[in-house]
């Protein structure tokens, strides 16, 4: 499979350092408006994940890391990239610009095969979860919205949980600081947003129970929301659900542990560790439950999962390129 990056944000940068170290996928193109020398830097320099050992050179649009040989294109728009020529049979939009069918097609039009989005996506896009409705991606889908980070952290949740039904849900993501605040005060649309990121915990308004509710419409309430706090990687996810019966810790741990050894094996996970969010750095599950912290109040119950929004996500976006290569 050749497979193309548009968009060397977080996101971008570390699918790339991925799949270098894949042994059936390609990675034959990047495509970014920051400057090549710049790129180099930032793929081998990462704050939260460390240096890249790779031996890399750069002469003019063309990377070389490790012997592999990567096109690196600098266009603004899918219609001026070279997926035809490249014979690129997926790309990853990871840009977070081309997220509608229509402005995601643009890279069919220039030759991709298909496009994996690395966000939810518009609702003309079919929203598909790995471990939960991947089944449905047929040959001729050829858009993807896999949803974000939290989504793919909360679904599997919210699906074990119906197995003994589900009255209402009300989600809590306590997040890293992300590209989209400021590190000092600033105008923002959300004025939260806009508040000093490494020295405040921030609320800010998220469009995840949209997503949710897509994926779960028989539920009758979802309520969302996202605590940003001081940190540069990792997330805690805060889960108070009302059941329509009773379940204690111990029965809700169950559930979580014996999905997570049989079903949902390498997407969630489970653990009874004191776990603080530096302990699920680099970690590749959607969501690591922590059974240590479940509590029951009758129908009440909190659970607590453990997230790296980064590492889990880009782990989930692998696992679809290969998914692909097997239909």
């Amino acid at each position: 499979m050749r497979v193309a990056i548009n968009g060397m944000g977080r996101i971008g940068r570390l699918l790339c350092r991925k799949l270098l170290q894949h042994p059936t996928i390609e990675l034959v193109a990047v495509n970014d408006v920051m400057d090549t020398d710049n790129l180099v830097y930032l793929l081998k320099y990462d704050s939260v994940y460390g240096t890249l050992a790779d031996e890399m050179q750069h002469t003019g649009d063309t990377l070389v890391i490790n012997g592999k040989t990567i096109r690196a294109t600098r266009f603004g728009h899918p219609s001026q990239l070279p997926w035809k020529e490249l014979q690129v049979d997926v790309v990853l939009e990871c840009s977070g610009k081309f997220t509608t069918r229509d402005a995601a097609g643009t890279h069919l039009q220039s030759g991709a095969g298909k496009v994996l989005l690395s966000t939810t996506g518009a609702p003309d896009i079919p929203l598909l979860i790995y471990g939960f409705n991947q089944h449905a991606l047929t040959k001729d889908i050829n858009i993807i919205s896999p949803g974000g980070c939290m989504t793919n952290c909360s679904i599997h949740i919210l699906y074990l949980l119906q197995s003994i039904g589900i009255e209402a849900a009300q989600v809590n993501i306590l997040h890293s600081y992300t590209s989209r605040q400021a590190l000092v005060d600033a105008p923002a649309k959300q004025f939260r947003r806009g508040r000093a990121a490494a020295e405040a915990i921030i609320p800010v308004e998220i469009d995840l129970a949209v997503s949710l509710q897509r994926l779960f419409p028989t539920i009758p309430a979802i309520a969302t929301m996202s605590t940003r706090v001081p940190v540069a990687n990792g997330a805690m996810a805060d889960f108070t659900v009302q059941l329509k019966h009773e379940a204690s810790a111990a029965e809700i741990n169950k559930l979580f542990e014996t999905a997570a050894k049989h079903e949902f094996k390498g997407v969630v996970g489970y653990t009874t560790d004191p776990l603080v969010s530096l302990d699920v750095r680099g970690n590749t599950h959607s969501c690591l439950i922590d059974g240590a912290l479940t509590s029951s109040a009758g129908k009440l119950i909190k659970l607590i999962a453990w997230f790296d929004n980064e590492s889990g996500y880009t782990s989930r976006m692998v696992d679809w390129l290969e998914l692909i290569g097997r239909l």
